[in-house]
């Protein structure tokens, strides 16, 4: 039975003011607050209450609970709210994540049946794509929704893409441990189901077993629900719980074949993964293109050959003309590039990528049975090229997979820069071709370092440009490879700042500078430098809580796993460093007592010298 609802107005944890219920289920309630530490800025509060009180049940639920919520700490796509904090609260469970300001399909739906109307076919599968890309990501991280209907998947105020909420994850973990207990197997109370009646596929119910393909049932039942406007009961004969939904709504063969089998009783009779069902998306999507062609007209055109033959002579007297002929001959007659003969790529009028690429292997023929030759063939890595896929797939749908094929078959020797803007030349929209340049992170090994940099090594430098790219985009990588190249002697330090001034925005360049983490052995080590013991590992968790909350564990908990020989000073740095709010990272940094075995010289040392840091991180 759950315990009462709190209050509007009530303050939890000292931060999460209580605003009203967004919704009420088996274990818990979820609560709409305002962060009072984040500006009154709007966040959604998941109350997990377990039913059985015993201390068994609750330090146990806080284990699984504590591990599961680090799991969805660390997801990031745009489809997906994104996981802030977890604490305990009066012997509740809580968990903190972005606010999603929208409506639920379950509403949009409601709004159009109450003017008659339901979502259209092109509609839904289009949903769907958005949808499988969602799930693509989050099943090659081995996490399965549990939880998918129209109630959980909203679209946004003022954009186009769903964003799936309301993970089952921590549910299903918290309800075993509720199940199991010796108060439950006697009678004492029952764990809740995860899932919803209906959408839940058999596996789910009967046994509690969810997989990808779980997911995938739940998401044709909730397209089903989307096209026909009636909820599954209405879609299920009742005498042999077989699906009957067909005479409620006309779709293509082709779509409604699809539907069928990912809600298959089996699950060895439906697809297995959410990238199979966009494979045969794509092929309904070019079956559909190819139905809706308006049959062809006959036209005929008079064309003045006199006047034709004389504009055709004006365009070959011009020195524009004249320079694209040799530079055609320069690149017949050199088929290995040269940067001395190369023309200006800005001024250039010849293609830019593609042509840059051996020439020589233009004439290659593309089949679709030449796929996996292509693969083969290509240089590139095969987990950089399915990344470029699922990319290239969020701007212009399933058809990324064929152009990606075509691209590698045709030119098997590009380099991984000259694929990403291949690919991004192949995307109609220029915001969407930069987008899709942004969100590419080129390999590091695509890149050789310069040799003359003794003082970095190559994991800091691959950690910098991986950062940097998610500020400025692919030019990353140019910048990096200049500023090492101008300046072989950098420090870690040094070569922080030096990136961080090539960033236009202000706030970026901040958050670039906090994203790194200075290695220790790029800072003066001092012989009586004493180690971090348990109390002072303890007390830097305790303050570093105080600054950003219960995830201060999982910060301090990878800082030492990453970095096991740091410093008790090295350590407090390396903290600070992971708190957004400058003056915050200040007051961590004070509160935080250096062990008295360090000298007092070297204590004025290690001071000012974190002084500096700050004064040239604040800059």
């Amino acid at each position: 039975m759950l315990q009462a609802e709190i209050e509007p107005g009530t303050l939890i944890n000292n931060r999460y003011e209580i605003q009203r219920v967004l919704g009420q289920g088996g274990f818990g309630r979820t609560y709409l607050a305002y962060d009072v530490e984040r500006f009154g800025e709007f966040c959604v509060l998941k109350e997990f209450v377990p039913s059985i009180r015993t201390e068994y049940v609750i330090q146990k639920s806080r284990e699984l609970f504590e591990r599961e919520a680090r799991v969805l700490y660390q997801l990031n796509h745009p489809q997906i709210p994104k996981f802030l904090a977890w604490f305990t609260h009066a012997d509740g469970l809580f968990l903190v994540q972005e606010y999603i300001d929208g409506k639920t399909y379950a509403s949009l739906l409601q709004q159009r049946q109450q003017r008659g109307q339901v979502f259209s076919q092109a509609e839904v599968v289009q949903w769907l794509k958005d949808l499988l890309s969602v799930l693509c990501y989050l099943h090659g991280r081995n996490i399965v929704h549990r939880d998918i209907s129209p109630d959980n998947v909203i679209l946004p105020y003022g954009q186009t893409q769903p964003v799936l909420i309301d993970f089952g994850l921590v549910k299903q973990q918290v309800s075993q441990v509720w199940a199991s207990s010796p108060e439950s197997l006697a009678g004492a109370g029952q764990h809740s189901f995860v899932g919803k009646f209906g959408y839940a596929p058999p596996e789910q119910i009967r046994m509690g077993h969810c997989h990808p393909y779980s997911d995938l049932y739940a998401l044709a039942v909730t397209a089903l629900v989307l096209l026909t406007g009636r909820e599954p009961n209405w879609l299920i004969d009742q005498g042999s719980l077989e699906w009957k939904w067909r005479s409620y709504v006309t779709v293509s063969d082709y779509l409604a074949q699809m539907l069928d089998k990912m809600l298959a009783e089996k699950p060895r009779d439906r697809y297995q993964s959410a990238e199979e069902v966009l494979k045969h998306l794509q092929l309904y999507a070019s079956a559909g293109t190819v139905a809706t062609f308006q049959p062809l007209v006959e036209l005929q055109i008079e064309i003045d050959e006199v006047r034709r033959h004389h504009q055709v002579a004006e365009i070959e007297e011009t020195d524009f003309f004249r320079q694209l002929q040799e530079q055609a001959e320069l690149l017949r007659n050199n088929p290995e590039p040269d940067s001395e003969t190369q023309p200006d790529a800005e001024s250039s009028p010849l293609p830019t990528v593609i042509e840059e690429a051996l020439e020589s292997n233009s004439s290659s023929p593309f089949s679709s049975g030449s796929q996996p030759e292509a693969a083969t063939r290509s240089k590139i890595n095969p987990a950089f090229v399915d990344y470029c896929q699922q990319e290239l797939a969020r701007c212009i749908g399933p058809m990324a997979s064929c152009i990606l094929d075509e691209t590698l078959t045709k030119y098997p020797d590009l380099s991984e820069e000259q694929l990403v803007e291949a690919l991004a030349t192949e995307i109609p929209h220029p915001q969407k071709a930069q987008q899709f340049k942004n969100s590419v992170i080129i390999e590091p090994e695509s890149h050789p370092q310069p040799a003359s940099s003794p003082q970095l090594n190559p994991e800091f430098i691959k950690r910098c440009k991986q950062e940097l790219a998610r500020c400025i985009g692919p030019m990353a990588s140019c910048i990096l490879d200049d500023t090492l190249a101008d300046n072989p002697n950098l420090s870690q330090e040094q070569l922080v700042e030096a990136l961080a001034a090539q960033i236009p925005l202000a706030q970026k360049a901040l958050e670039f500078r906090h994203s790194i983490i200075i290695e220790p052995e790029s800072k003066p080590q001092l012989a009586s430098s004493s180690k971090p013991n348990a109390e002072f590992i303890q007390r830097c968790k305790q303050e570093l809580a105080r600054c950003i909350g219960p995830m201060a564990s999982c910060i301090l908990d990878e800082a030492l796993t990453k970095y096991p020989d740091l410093s008790q000073e090295q350590l407090v740095e390396t903290l600070a460093t992971q708190i957004p709010h400058t003056q915050k990272a200040q007051e961590f940094r004070k509160s935080v007592i250096v062990e008295p075995g360090t000298q007092p010289q070297q204590r004025s040392s290690i001071l000012n010298r974190t002084k500096s840091i700050y004064r040239f991180a604040k800059r």
